[in-house]
């Protein structure tokens, strides 16, 4: 009865704990812009089974993404013993599905056991890659980032090893008939795991009941800990991504439409209906808060902040950027980090958005009112530098393993610079000049503009 009170009060914990992140998570998202995403759902559909459950362009690299592969689907299956060891921990049972599901049940846990084994020797090939082999996309990150990624595979380590605790030690303790599974309370033999019945016996076949049954439950309570501790811990890290994975994939446009297709600006589109046609109704408030392009995280599609907070930081967008490969400040990787740093600024001191659409400090919070001048555009976070060196080649977008759109990042925050800020080189301008008064980039008037191909013809002819 004891055990069943503790597990209730550690599962509610962790639980609650877990929901308490995703709705600040929810919130940060919703302070995004709207963005319709409904249609295509067919479409969508397809392109999240491709690329979120199936790692469709994981697999551009085998090596890794085979080593992904495992510890994906271990993980994705070992769910199936975390709804047993629930369901004993509120019963007070031991391998409540034995009984009911056999050989099926066997069969079951067999698979776990191998993909764990798989999972385990990725895990370790990913330390190394991480720790001791350079490679350069994973040897950048420093700090946090780094930690995070090396805590994560520190746990499942953690997590594999009481797996094989849990079942090696139930495994003696059956062929000794002391097995806390009651179906077979009393009786000798053996499950038959796949791996347990080997390796229980190898490595515990000499301790005592005693000592069996404190292995067995070290490896039952150590399990539980170790998937609540990765409950909680899970939306303050990278690896959120497990789960905003499909969502994020789902909505997105990569692979819906053409690449580097631009959208237009919504309060200009807007402007325009409504001049071209009076009786059109608006869909925003046409006296709200107006603003060219983006200055802050306020002013980016809500799909563009789930992004940021679906990020794996693989730094695949990084490797695949030319810009950043010819030694320029450029880093698509941490363009999303830094809309998501600056939604947890956001968070951190409670700022609310403002009537004019500026975010306001919150009452009472030290250092708010001056992360309240800050924005995402400026010194804090993305600078005009990273920005201008964008080529909007989409390499970066197309590397990405889970659709995100580092152009949703750099094209507002460039058109709020030019259309608001009128801040761009002195080259942009002559073009810009020319594209309105010509219809062409070049300084020549439209009626002159097919002249080259005229004198080459002439050129030809007198060859």
């Amino acid at each position: 009865m004891l055990s069943t009170i503790i597990f209730l009060i550690l599962f509610g914990t962790g639980a609650g704990l877990f929901a308490w992140r995703v709705g600040k998570i929810r919130a940060a998202i919703a302070l995004g812009r709207p963005d319709d995403r409904s249609d295509r759902s067919g479409e969508r559909l397809k392109q999240m089974t491709l690329v979120a459950l199936g790692q469709q362009k994981m697999f551009k690299n085998w090596m890794p993404a085979l080593m992904h592969f495992f510890i994906y689907v271990a993980f994705v299956i070992t769910q199936v013993e975390l709804i047993e060891i629930l369901v004993d921990g509120i019963a007070g049972t031991h391998r409540f599905f034995y009984p009911i599901l056999g050989g099926f049940y066997v069969f079951v846990i067999s698979s776990i056991e191998v993909l764990s084994v798989l999972a385990f020797v990725a895990t370790l090939i990913f330390l190394a890659r991480r720790n001791l082999l350079y490679v350069p996309r994973l040897a950048s990150l420093k700090g946090w980032p780094k930690l995070d990624g090396n805590l994560i595979l520190v746990l499942e380590i953690l997590l594999i090893v009481f797996i094989f605790m849990m079942n090696g030690g139930d495994e003696v303790l059956y062929n000794q008939g002391h097995t806390h599974a009651e179906s077979v309370e009393g009786t000798t033999g053996s499950f038959g795991f796949a791996v347990s019945q080997f390796v229980g016996p190898a490595l515990f076949g000499g301790l005592s009941l005693e000592g069996l049954e404190i292995v067995e439950r070290i490896g039952w309570w150590g399990h539980i800990l170790i998937v609540l501790s990765f409950l909680v811990y899970l939306p303050f890290s990278k690896h959120f991504h497990i789960l905003l994975a499909f969502p994020n994939v789902y909505f997105s446009n990569v692979g819906l439409l053409p690449k580097g297709k631009l959208n237009n600006l919504g309060n200009v589109t807007e402007e325009m209906k409504a001049i071209l046609d009076p009786s059109y109704q608006p869909v925003e408030d046409p006296n709200g808060p107006q603003r060219f392009g983006a200055k802050d995280v306020t002013d980016l599609s809500w799909k563009t902040l789930m992004d940021a907070y679906t990020c794996t930081e693989c730094g695949r967008c990084t490797a695949a950027c030319p810009a950043n490969m010819t030694g320029k400040e450029l880093s698509p990787r941490k363009l999303v980090m830094d809309v998501r740093d600056r939604l947890e600024e956001i968070q951190k001191f409670k700022l609310k958005p403002g009537e004019d659409g500026l975010l306001v400090p919150g009452n009472g919070v030290e250092g708010a009112e001056e992360a309240a001048t800050h924005t995402l555009l400026g010194d804090h976070y993305i600078t005009e530098e990273e920005l201008r060196a964008c080529n909007t080649c989409n390499a970066c977008v197309e590397a990405c393993p889970v659709n995100i759109n580092h152009m949703d990042i750099v094209l507002p925050l460039r058109q709020y610079l030019v259309m608001e800020e009128s801040a761009m080189p002195e080259e942009w301008g002559i073009m810009f000049n020319n594209v309105e008064n010509n219809g062409a980039p070049w300084a020549m008037p439209a009626a002159d503009r097919f002249k080259w191909a005229e004198e080459l013809e002439q050129e030809e002819s007198n060859a």
